[in-house]
């Protein structure tokens, strides 16, 4: 069967490395991600990741305590590193070699994020990890993982998830909600359908890059959507 993607961006959120944990990271919850990923590194894919902060710190709730947004968001940052190294810290432990490079300088702990590094590292068969957002407060990790997969030129977006796609509205609100196999960025759009922020959304749509959104913590599901089953939904330009 010929591949339909070769290059891969994952996305997590930071709250998916919570596991059972109300804060903070949840080691098997990571060793089981790194696990998925050895799976598809295995048969070859080339992985990049994109990991979020929120199970540390949340820019947008840091103006309730005072925080100024701009400091507040950088702050994010840095817990996107501290994940970006556990994570890291997991892959290695399957065996697999990894780069963490980050948007803000930290020499100590991880690269800096230069492009055609980055790509580099891919091409020798390196997972590599992608840290601190953009370097820029007022921007999601989602609309990071957007800039990161078209800089890198990756062939799709996982956005790993704990719902197993997009559905007609939120599955855990309403039982009633249907889940789409696939829907286009503009009908996304017209229905209002939260997949990821419209910064993010929008660079994808511009640059015809897939989003497929899936559920991240059901074993096995990562390498499934690859094989080509049936598992999330595709968000494309395509009819």
């Amino acid at each position: 069967m010929e591949r339909k993607y070769k290059r891969i961006l994952l996305k997590l959120s930071g709250e998916a490395l919570m596991g059972s944990k109300s804060f903070g990271i949840d080691p098997v919850q990571v060793r089981q991600y790194a696990e998925e990923v050895k799976g598809i590194h295995q048969q070859g894919y080339e992985v990049a990741i994109v990991i979020g902060g929120g199970n540390i710190f949340r820019g947008l709730q840091a103006a309730d305590s005072g925080i100024e947004r701009a400091q507040g968001d950088y702050m994010g940052m840095l817990a996107t590193v501290m994940n970006g190294m556990a994570l890291q810290s997991a892959l290695e432990g399957q065996g697999l070699f990894t780069r963490l490079m980050s948007a803000i300088k930290m020499e100590q702990l991880c690269e800096a994020y230069i492009r055609r590094r980055a790509i580099r590292h891919l091409e020798k068969g390196r997972v590599v990890i992608f840290g601190a957002g953009t370097g820029n407060p007022y921007f999601t990790t989602d609309t990071a993982a957007a800039l990161r997969a078209i800089e890198i030129e990756a062939d799709v977006i996982l956005k790993g998830t704990r719902v197993d796609g997009v559905y007609t509205a939120d599955p855990e609100k309403d039982k009633t909600a249907l889940r789409y196999d696939t829907i286009t960025f503009r009908e996304a759009l017209e229905k209002g359908l939260k997949v990821m922020d419209l910064t993010a959304f929008t660079l994808c749509e511009e640059n015809n890059l897939p989003i497929i959104v899936f559920d991240m913590n059901k074993r096995g599901n990562l390498a499934r959507l690859l094989q080509g089953e049936d598992v999330g939904t595709l968000v494309s330009n395509a009819v």
